[in-house]
């Protein structure tokens, strides 16, 4: 897979297809499988405290070759960006239960990692984004020990 030319289609800017639904306040990607509105997937996004750190991890995302990574640590669910080869990056998700690499370009993933900045103000539109996921937060069962 680490291939020079990869011919697999990728998420981008620019697509026809409007597969970004949004980044929600925690900066999670809500991405919409191939722009189909049925097969949603959230993504956890790059979360910086600082300025010295959003540098640090676009910095590590610039030099990575293929075959390396680039972890990104949340408290509820990390996840990594994989070099796949030049201008191809990857990105693990779950859809309708099977694990699935998301693949984009360059470009694209440094526009997500941006929304890293500890001064980005989420749209009105991703502030609902953000209460969807309360609500299912308050939708799942209570466990008792």
């Amino acid at each position: 897979m680490t291939q020079e030319f990869i011919l697999s289609p990728r998420y981008r800017l620019d697509d026809e297809l409007l597969w970004l639904e949004g980044i929600d306040p925690s900066r999670r990607y809500w991405i919409t499988v191939n722009g189909n509105k049925n097969l949603q997937v959230v993504i956890p996004g790059l979360c910086v405290s600082s300025v010295q750190e959003l540098k640090k991890a676009i910095q590590i995302f610039r030099s990575l070759k293929p075959q390396e990574t680039l972890k990104i640590k949340r408290i509820a669910g990390n996840s990594m960006i994989y070099c796949v080869s030049p201008n191809c990056y990857a990105i693990q998700g779950r859809v309708q239960g099977a694990l699935t690499w998301h693949l984009f370009d360059q470009e694209t993933i440094e526009s997500l990692l941006m929304t890293g900045h500890p001064d980005w103000i989420p749209s009105p539109k991703d502030l609902e984004l953000g209460r969807k996921v309360l609500e299912m937060a308050f939708q799942q069962p209570v466990y008792a020990v």
